[in-house]
Order: C-alpha cells, then structure tokens, then sequence
C-alpha cells in the first residue's frame, strides 16, 4: 500500500514537471515567434519563458487550483434554485441596468 502511494506520487510529480517543462517550452516558441516581428521585442529564453509562465498565473490566477470559479458558481446555482419567479426576474432586471446589452436576455413570457 505504502509503495503504491509512493509511486503515485512519483508519477504525478513527474508529469508535473513534464507538463510544466512542455507549457514553458511553446510559451517561449510563440513568444519568439510572434512578438518579435509584431512589437519589435526581443527573443526570450526557455528560463525566462519559465518565469512568464510562473508570473502570468500569480498575477491572473493564483495557485489554488481551478480557474473557472466553480465553487461560486455552485453557490450561485443553488440561490437561483430557491428564488420565486419575481425574484428571478427582478435579479435579471438589475443585471440589465448594470451589464446593459451585455446581459443575459429574459426568457420570452409563457403564454
């Protein structure tokens, strides 16, 4: 049981660093092949693509696992379940005045 856990482990941190190592390495191939002759940038290297990679997900995601919010938006889900008709509609109301045409239509009324 111990070994199995041991190699479990051992296999995931390998494709850990695969994954890591194969990310850094086409963020450094498109980073040298696009912006160069777009912005006149300079070419990077597979250390400083690395770097990219590290800073982009602390400044954008974190490192706390999923991206997609999931967790709010189970919350979100269940409110929505509980809401009367009325309350539903006057929600999707005050999203309109805020989003404006970015937000989601109302449904059509039943007849």
């Amino acid at each position: 049981m111990r070994r199995h856990r041991f190699l479990r482990a051992a296999r995931f941190i390998l494709f850990a660093i695969v994954a890591v190592l194969a990310l850094s390495f086409v963020a450094m191939h498109l980073w040298n092949w696009l912006m160069p002759p777009l912005f006149g940038l300079h070419l990077i290297s597979f250390g400083q693509a690395l770097g990219l990679l590290v800073l982009s997900r602390l400044l954008l995601g974190g490192f706390r696992g999923r991206w997609g919010g999931g967790h709010w938006r189970g919350r979100m889900m269940e409110r929505w379940a509980q809401m009367t008709p009325e309350e539903r509609e006057k929600f999707r109301a005050g999203m309109q005045r805020r989003c404006g045409p970015f937000a989601p239509p109302s449904p059509a009324p039943k007849t």
